[in-house]
């Protein structure tokens, strides 16, 4: 299910080359990045985790009879008298296995990735991004022009985050069509292309709202960053 980043280095070269181009029309700066997975969801497993414990204990105080006689059997017909003592213990160490046996099952990442409800993933890859912005973009631009285009592979989620001059004059919904570009051709395996595409898009934009001056210098790497 999660699909890991496969770019070669003519992939790079090629979305670097595409950055380039569409910077030359804008006084904007691109930056783009690409990642496996935006967040590694261990929360998410500790949940599962937890509710399959406490999904054990409802069943035990539902049917005790019947895992009461499943445990009798299991130690050879022996009838025992169950002190309160005992019963709790059991609860316990039942709570304890279901936890500790969940936990094991959702180290898988795939599965832990798809129990993962897609508002959380989608609201972990936007955090991510807007992250990444702040680190690598957000006022690193003389006019404050800075936007990067952030794809994570595993959620299948892609983002654009714009410096604060971008959003004062772009609206979020404009950025639409580059999005749409984007997935369309990621989802046919082409990464590449899919970033490129939506470069040139976003180029096209900036270039409307924020021509390049004769003296405009690049302020933000070109080539597209893998974390």
């Amino acid at each position: 299910m999660a699909r890991q980043v496969q770019l070669t280095e003519a992939d790079r070269t090629r979305v670097a080359e595409a950055v380039r181009a569409a910077e030359a029309g804008t006084a904007g700066e691109i930056v783009t990045i690409v990642t496996d997975r935006s967040d590694t969801y261990h929360d998410v497993a500790l949940v599962w985790s937890a509710v399959a414990a406490v999904l054990a204990l409802a069943a035990l105080a539902i049917a005790p009879d019947f895992y009461l006689g499943l445990w009798d059997r299991f130690i050879g017909g022996w009838t025992l008298e169950w002190t309160p003592r005992q019963l709790f213990e059991l609860a316990a160490v039942v709570a304890a296995l279901k936890f500790g046996g969940t936990w094991l099952i959702l180290l898988w990442k795939p599965l832990r990735l798809w129990l993962t409800p897609r508002p959380i993933r989608n609201a972990r890859v936007r955090a991510r991004a807007v992250t990444c912005f702040k680190v690598g973009a957000e006022r690193r631009t003389h006019g404050r022009t800075g936007i990067l285009i952030y794809l994570s592979m595993a959620e299948h989620r892609a983002e654009i985050v714009a410096d604060e001059a971008i959003t004062g004059q772009v609206a979020p919904e404009v950025w639409g069509h580059a999005m749409a570009s984007m997935i369309a051709e990621i989802a046919r395996g082409n990464t590449a292309d899919g970033l490129v595409a939506a470069v040139r898009e976003v180029g096209v934009v900036l270039a409307e709202h924020f021509p390049r001056a004769k003296n405009d210098v690049n302020e933000l790497p070109d080539r597209l960053i893998e974390v």
